[in-house]
């Protein structure tokens, strides 16, 4: 059970409420981070959500974008996060096998993918300015400077969720990343 009281989504009112019924109708329902969000921070999910359609106007696939959002939860120690973008990762059409191997450090045999893996996660366990060397390697892979952006994007958005969550030690509401 997750640690922030969250009201019953049906009788939610005024911004969290409004929050909700968007997401039930632009998803089919409000995934449990989201809810425990908007319940006591209704403008911090509406940044998310501000920031989540950023990314899908952009240029940086949806693919992409979940490998960027599993790797950084994986290496945060997200739980909640690692489940939610390994699920939406498949749905994105990134196979099982390729997310295993993304998981376990792995190359999945796709150069950019493993390109954009191996950046992430360098910028997830270290500090300080990017290695010309890792720049040149991720422009190398062929991801403009947009896409940089965008990278940056996700990864910031990414960390608010996996810090909450693991905060909140939210229920997990996705299929288990097998």
């Amino acid at each position: 059970m997750s640690r922030l009281s969250v009201p019953d989504l049906q009788s939610a009112t005024g911004a969290t409420g409004e929050i909700y019924a968007q997401l039930k109708k632009a998803i089919g329902g409000v995934p449990n981070t989201f809810a425990a969000i908007g319940a006591h921070g209704p403008a911090a999910l509406k940044s998310i959500l501000a920031a989540d359609a950023v990314l899908a106007s952009g240029s940086l696939s949806r693919r992409d974008q979940e490998v960027i959002k599993l790797v950084i939860s994986d290496a945060a120690g997200c739980h909640y996060c690692v489940a939610a973008h390994n699920h939406l990762a498949k749905l994105a059409g990134v196979v099982p096998t390729a997310l295993n191997q993304i998981r376990s450090g792995e190359p999945t045999g796709d150069t950019k993918r493993d390109a954009l893996v191996a950046f992430v996660r360098k910028l997830a366990r270290s500090s300080g300015t990017v290695s010309d060397e890792d720049f040149a390697a991720i422009k190398a892979a062929g991801y403009t400077d947009a896409q940089l952006v965008e990278i940056s994007l996700a990864f910031a958005t990414t960390v608010f969720t996996n810090v909450f969550n693991r905060i909140n030690d939210t229920e997990i509401d996705f299929p288990a990343a097998a």
